[in-house]
């Protein structure tokens, strides 16, 4: 017959025994994790007979966007008649989107010509931190050029006034502030 304190004893014993037990399979399962350093790109492995068409259209597009955008720079920058509000925030809109179109089509270009389909966990962090800053800055102008008309149409007497090229300059400076602050936090999430 056994005592209550053997009893006890024998209790604690085991539960140490399974503590321990819960304790090592925790430890192996944490040591089996692996880290992952790159990612796959699948996109246009499948039909590699496509990947020069593709590579020449991609490469087309790209450089008609950035000739456009910088043609529209240009325009803007060289004509005194357009340094207006309405062209400056046009002109800062193309600058973003030849930026934008900096940030993912000379990546995708690379990986299509030399078959390196991969990217590395750093490399998609700050290729999302760009492209997300740069959509939002591009949403935020968006709505800077729509206070803009909504100011030249609703109250065009007091345009000059309220539309002074310090305000413009400022909108477009938190424009850029606010979009990266964003983009920065949300990276920092992933």
């Amino acid at each position: 017959m056994t005592s209550w304190a053997d009893n006890i004893t024998a209790k604690t014993i085991s539960l140490l025994e399974v503590s321990q037990m819960e304790a090592g399979r925790h430890l192996q399962e944490t040591r089996n994790q692996t880290r992952i350093s790159d990612f796959l790109l699948l996109g246009f492995s499948e039909h590699p007979e496509q990947q020069p068409l593709l590579f020449g259209l991609f490469l087309a597009m790209y450089l008609v966007t950035v000739l456009g955008n910088l043609l529209i720079i240009l325009a803007i920058g060289s004509d005194q008649h357009l340094h207006t509000p309405m062209y400056f925030f046009l002109a800062n809109l193309s600058f973003i989107d030849t930026c934008f179109s900096c940030t993912i089509v000379p990546n995708l270009l690379m990986n299509i010509h030399t078959w390196h389909h991969t990217i590395s966990h750093t490399g998609c962090l700050v290729q999302m931190y760009f492209f997300m800053a740069l959509t939002l800055l591009d949403d935020f102008l968006l709505a800077v050029m729509a206070y803009d008309r909504y100011v030249a149409i609703c109250l065009p007497l007091h345009y000059t006034m309220i539309m002074c090229p310090q305000r413009c300059l400022l909108l477009v400076t938190v424009s850029w502030l606010c979009s990266h602050i964003l983009a920065f936090s949300l990276t920092l999430l992933m």
